[in-house]
């Protein structure tokens, strides 16, 4: 198998933290040191399956795209919709500034 230790100690959590620069106290250390136990088994676990004869993958389902071809199709006529808004100015829909000034 791998050369995980059976279980991580305190004095490892203790040491990573330092490493991180992360300044713990000795409750947020025991919590730490049961959650990172907890995921190292998960990963023993994993790594203990047969996966022989199976593929690397990035994603278990097949993609595909998903959106529809791009299709030139007719649009809305620019005066008509300009003639509905409240200001306009040079074929442009006029808005207040937000940057800067004039």
């Amino acid at each position: 198998m791998s050369g995980m230790p059976a279980r991580i100690s305190r004095a490892d959590v203790a040491h990573v933290a330092r490493l991180a620069r992360l300044d713990l106290t000795d409750d947020e250390l025991e919590r730490f040191t049961d959650q990172l136990g907890a995921v190292l088994e998960h990963a023993r676990d994993v790594e203990a399956l047969d996966t022989e004869g199976v593929p690397p993958t990035a994603h278990p389902l097949p993609l595909r795209n998903v959106l529809r071809e791009d299709v030139v199709t007719p649009s809305l006529d620019r005066d008509e919709v300009l003639a509905q808004a409240p200001e306009a100015e040079a074929d442009r829909f006029k808005v207040p500034r937000i940057l800067g000034d004039a």
